[in-house]
């Protein structure tokens, strides 16, 4: 896998990458890509049919056919559902999101997939220190996984979501509820590769 983000600085995006919603703060590091994420800033549209959200910050690349993604996140959770996500969008009313999100006062996995309208799934908590994500896609299946080793993958989805051209796939900032949080990528990693076997933990 190729790391997307290394050697970048300051505010150089990598080559074919481009901000939906770009927020006021962001940067290149030796950490690696860290935002700020505004106040109120989210993707979801409610099962209820009472919001529409489409305004945190989606730093994106398209890619066609198979891929694999992966990165590794820290987020300064405060609020509810402040998050750092790996996202894949169709467009604006098909994308999935995988997130590192404080939910019940502590960190946790969350999943999102979006056909119309989303659906929210809270898998499980994880620990404060920051953790890997990674979306993999073959033909229009897609899977998520997390790992705390980036060795060992626990499946978090499965799911099809079909395309008839490009996606938008990249991370995200958010933080719908609070006052903003900052987010740490500290790598992306990408490769033309897929993981078919997704349930096997590699």
């Amino acid at each position: 896998m190729i790391n997307i983000f290394a050697a970048l600085k300051g505010q150089t995006l990598p080559a074919g990458f481009h901000w939906l919603n770009e927020p006021a703060k962001w940067s290149f590091s030796e950490e690696g890509l860290v935002v700020q994420a505004e106040p109120q800033t989210d993707f979801f549209r409610d099962p209820a049919g009472t919001a529409v959200k489409g305004s945190a910050h989606f730093l994106y690349t398209e890619q066609e056919g198979d891929f694999t993604l992966m990165t590794k996140v820290q987020v300064d959770m405060v609020d509810d559902y402040d998050a750092a996500v790996m996202m894949v969008m169709v467009d604006e009313e098909n994308w999935a999101k995988l997130c590192y999100e404080y939910t019940y006062k502590k960190p946790m996995i969350v999943s999102v997939v979006t056909q119309g309208v989303s659906d929210d799934c809270n898998s499980l908590a994880v620990p404060e220190s920051g953790i890997y994500l990674r979306v993999t896609r073959f033909d229009d299946c897609f899977a998520f996984h997390y790992s705390y080793d980036a060795k060992w993958w626990e499946m978090v989805r499965y799911f099809r979501l079909p395309s008839n051209g490009p996606i938008k796939i990249g991370v995200v900032a958010q933080s719908p509820t609070g006052d903003g949080c900052e987010v740490k990528f500290a790598n992306l990693d990408f490769s033309r590769t897929p993981i078919r076997d997704i349930r096997s933990g590699k």
